[in-house]
C-alpha cells in the first residue's frame, strides 16, 4: 500500500472489534486470565499481549503498531508524553558512569532532563554542534552510549547529517536517538538513515488538537526490550484515551502538514519582505542553510518556523506579541490553531552560541493565511512603536 492509504488503515482491525472501524478505547488496569498457565506464560513474554494496564490495552497497541508502521521501524512503546519518551530513550541505554552526545538545539526540557536528572545519576552529557555531521567522531569516547539529535532543531532548525553522525557512532559503538516529532513519520523516515530509536512528541501532530500529551518511542527489535523494560520500570505508560485520540489526528496527517506548510512557506514569503526580519529559520525555504540536507532526507515540512528582528527590544517584542488577536502566545505546537512565541537560544547553547538577534518561532495553523498575515503586521506596527 502507498503512504497515504497506510495513514488511513495502519493499526485498525475491524473484523476484530465488531466492525467498528475506529478501534475503541479499552479502559482498564486489571486483567483476569483463564488459567495459572496462561497467567505464568506471561512472565516471559510480559509484553506481548494483554497482561495489566500499565502494559497496554488493545487501543495502545493500536497505535503503537500504526506508528511503528509508518516510521518504518519494528516496535513502537506508547508514553505519556514526548519527554517521558525522551527519558526513557536515554535512561535505556545510559547508567552511571556513562556518556551521552546531545545535540546544542535541543528542546528545552531535554536538556534540563540531561543538566538535572542524567547528572544526578552519574551520567555525563556533552553538546555538541548539530551541524557537526561525521565531526562529531572527535566527540565520541569509549563510554559513550548514545547520540541524541533533533531533525531539525524545534527552535533554531538547524538540520544535522544524520546518516553522517549514526556511521561514526555505529562505529564506536553508540546508538543513535532521534526526536522526530517535526518531520513526523511521514516526512523523515528515521530508521533508513541510520536512525536506532526515533522519538514522537505525539501531542504535536500527531494528535493534532493541542487536546492530548502523549509520546511515541519506535524502535528497531534488537532494542525494544531494552526499552521496553526501562519504559515498564518506570509506570512510562499511556493512557488509552489518549492513545484513542492520536489514531483519529493519525488518519488526517497527510492533509494537515500539507495545509500548515503551505500556510507557512506563504507566511515566510511575506515576512522575507519585512525590513525588520533578518533572517528566517525554516531548511524548507531555498537558501537556508540546511537546505541541501532537508531535500536530500525529507520528503516534506510542517507549520513550524523561526525567524529573529535586526533589532527589537524586550519591551518592543512583548508590545508586538502581547496585541496579537490570532496568533496565541504558547508553547508546543501542532495543533489546529496559530502560535507564537519569543524564544532565547542564547540562554542555553554552550556548544554553539546564538548570535543573530531576537528570535520569535511561529506555528502556522489552519487559518486563513491572509488573516495570519494581517495580524502580524499590525504586531510589526505595534513592535515599531514601542522601539
Amino acid at each position: 500500500m502507498k503512504e497515504d492509504t497506510r495513514i488511513v488503515n495502519a493499526g485498525r482491525n475491524p473484523d476484530e472489534n465488531f466492525g467498528i472501524v475506529n478501534p475503541p478505547v479499552y479502559r482498564a488496569s486489571t486483567v483476569t486470565f483463564p488459567t495459572v498457565a496462561v497467567l505464568e506464560s506471561f512472565d516471559s513474554h510480559p509484553f506481548d499481549g494483554v497482561f495489566y494496564g500499565r502494559h497496554g490495552t488493545p487501543t495502545t497497541f493500536a497505535l503503537e503498531q500504526a506508528i511503528a508502521e509508518l516510521e518504518g521501524g519494528d516496535r513502537s512503546i506508547a508514553t505519556a508524553s514526548g519527554v517521558a519518551a525522551i527519558a526513557i530513550s536515554l535512561l535505556a541505554f545510559a547508567k552511571a558512569g556513562d556518556h551521552v552526545l546531545v545535540a546544542d538545539n535541543v528542546y528545552e526540557p531535554t536538556r534540563r532532563f540531561c543538566n538535572q536528572v542524567l547528572k544526578r545519576f552519574g551520567i555525563e552529557t556533552t553538546y555538541y554542534d548539530p551541524t557537526i555531521g561525521a565531526g562529531i567522531q572527535d566527540l565520541l569516547q569509549a563510554n559513550t552510549k548514545a547520540v541524541f539529535a533533533e531533525s531539525p532543531g524545534s527552535l533554531t532548525f538547524e538540520v544535522p547529517d544524520i546518516p553522517a553522525i549514526a556511521k561514526a557512532a555505529h562505529k564506536a559503538g553508540a546508538v543513535v536517538i532521534l526526536d522526530n516529532s517535526w518531520a513526523t513519520p511521514l516526512y523523515f523516515k528515521p530508521f533508513e538513515h541510520g536512525v536506532d530509536v526515533s522519538i514522537q512528541a505525539a501531542t504535536k501532530y500527531i494528535v493534532g488538537h493541542a487536546d492530548a500529551m502523549l509520546g511515541v518511542i519506535t524502535t528497531r527489535e534488537p532494542h525494544f526490550l531494552t526499552v521496553r523494560k526501562t519504559a515498564a520500570n518506570f509506570g512510562a505508560c499511556s493512557g488509552p484515551e489518549e492513545c484513542y485520540l492520536a489514531l483519529r489526528g493519525l488518519r488526517t496527517l497527510r492533509v494537515r502538514l500539507e495545509r500548515h506548510a503551505k500556510t507557512a512557506h506563504t507566511l515566510c514569503n511575506w515576512l522575507q519582505g519585512r525590513a525588520e526580519v533578518d533572517r528566517i529559520f525554516y531548511p524548507a525555504l531555498a537558501g537556508d542553510p540546511g537546505h541541501e540536507i532537508w531535500k536530500r532526507d525529507f520528503t516534506g515540512a510542517n507549520g513550524l518556523f523561526s525567524f529573529s528582528l535586526k533589532e527589537a527590544s524586550k519591551k518592543a517584542v512583548a508590545a508586538m506579541l502581547d496585541g496579537m488577536e490570532l496568533f496565541a502566545i504558547g508553547y508546543s505546537w501542532g495543533g489546529y490553531e496559530s502560535l507564537i512565541l519569543p524564544i532565547h537560544p542564547e540562554k542555553s547553547r554552550t556548544a554553539t552560541p546564538w548570535r543573530e538577534g531576537p528570535a520569535i518561532r511561529i506555528h502556522a495553523g489552519l487559518e486563513d493565511p491572509d488573516d495570519l498575515i494581517r495580524d502580524l503586521d499590525q504586531g510589526f506596527k505595534r513592535l515599531n512603536a514601542a522601539r
